[in-house]
């Protein structure tokens, strides 16, 4: 049966770097503010979209377009990337 091949059988695969403790701490912090605040305002972009007739044009739909996809984004990578921080390495497994 063929062996599976890991990163450790190749070496410099990922060259890793010895980052200290605070500038991994100071990363989360900042990607946790831009995170809610990513999620945050483009809610209320789409909210005032969905509340406000006059902005329900077909050249903001586009813009909705983008506050939806930004706040998805929020949503599912910022907790990520601050939770990798604050454990300063990849925790979700291989899978992940």
């Amino acid at each position: 049966a063929p062996q599976k091949m890991t990163v450790q059988d190749v070496p410099r695969a990922f060259p890793t770097v010895d980052v200290p403790d605070h500038a991994h701490y100071t990363i989360g912090v900042v990607i946790l503010i831009v995170g809610i605040t990513g999620t945050l305002g483009n809610f209320l972009v789409f909210y005032a979209f969905c509340r406000s007739r006059s902005l329900q044009t077909p050249a903001n739909i586009l813009i909705i377009n983008l506050a939806i996809s930004d706040f998805l984004m929020s949503i599912t990578q910022s907790p990520v990337f601050f939770t990798n921080s604050l454990y300063k390495r990849w925790i979700f497994g291989e899978k992940g």
